[in-house]
């Protein structure tokens, strides 16, 4: 490949598999300030997939483990296999990287009156992917947001952002990440959401891309549920999200 297909197969790479927050809050990259309930877990197994001019990769299958660790406190742990199909060479598969974080809520919401909950939520993810290939990012990266939540009876809204350090190579630079979601309940098992995302160049001579998602979530009972969106982007779409999907399935449990 030359070096442009190689630079934008690996930035492809990276959005897919290096960033949580590309999927934060199954099935949509906004997360919310929720923590698993102490001493409960939540496990996922997903497929996401991001599309570009030349190129598509993301992940057949993931998986995640949510515990509450603490009260107020959740764990969270990633493991994928990684794909990356390139228009101009052979499709990888491997093991992508390996995301690990942290939400705590320091603010609860009021119900009867505006006060919002918020959480931050850190998250280390480990080059355990080989970059080469283009299933990793190649080095260590870091994200810090804060994330808020506020609920009007059937509707919910929670969004919020922060900041990746991203210190791999020459051409890498830190950046922004934010986005905001909308969240309207149908019935007692379905509820659909809009959310819109903003994230600056993560590279020196990369592009700002913006996009949107659209999603649903079906409760079959109290302990099964699908897990669904898909989206685009809106600025500098063809480089960085032509489309892009989440499919899941979760599992919750005591």
């Amino acid at each position: 490949m030359t070096r442009l297909s190689v630079w934008r197969v690996g930035m492809v790479a990276l959005c897919c598999l290096a960033s949580r927050s590309a999927y934060a809050g199954p099935p949509y990259r906004t997360d919310d300030p929720v923590p698993t309930e102490f001493g409960h877990f939540e496990f996922y197994t997903f497929s996401t997939g991001t599309v570009v001019s030349g190129d598509t990769a993301g992940t057949l299958p993931g998986i995640e483990l949510n515990y509450g660790l603490i009260p107020n406190g959740q764990l969270t742990i990633d493991t994928v296999a990684a794909f990356d199909s390139p228009s101009s060479g052979p499709t990888q598969i491997g093991y992508g990287d390996t995301p690990i974080s942290f939400k705590y809520r320091f603010i609860h919401e009021d119900s009867n009156g505006w006060r919002p909950q918020a959480a931050v939520f850190p998250q280390v993810v480990l080059p355990t992917g080989d970059a080469d290939r283009g299933l990793g990012a190649g080095h260590v990266l870091a994200f810090f947001p804060m994330w808020v939540q506020k609920s009007f009876g059937d509707w919910t809204t929670y969004g919020g952002g922060g900041y990746w350090i991203n210190r791999g190579g020459a051409g890498d630079q830190d950046y922004w990440f934010f986005s905001w979601l909308l969240q309207r309940k149908i019935t007692d098992k379905l509820s659909v959401a809009g959310e819109i995302f903003h994230q600056s160049a993560k590279t020196i001579d990369g592009d700002d891309s913006t996009g949107f998602n659209f999603g649903a979530i079906y409760d079959f009972n109290e302990h099964n549920h699908l897990l669904f969106s898909a989206g685009r982007g809106i600025q500098n779409a063809s480089d960085t999200n032509v489309f892009s999907w989440y499919v899941g399935y979760l599992i919750t449990g005591p």
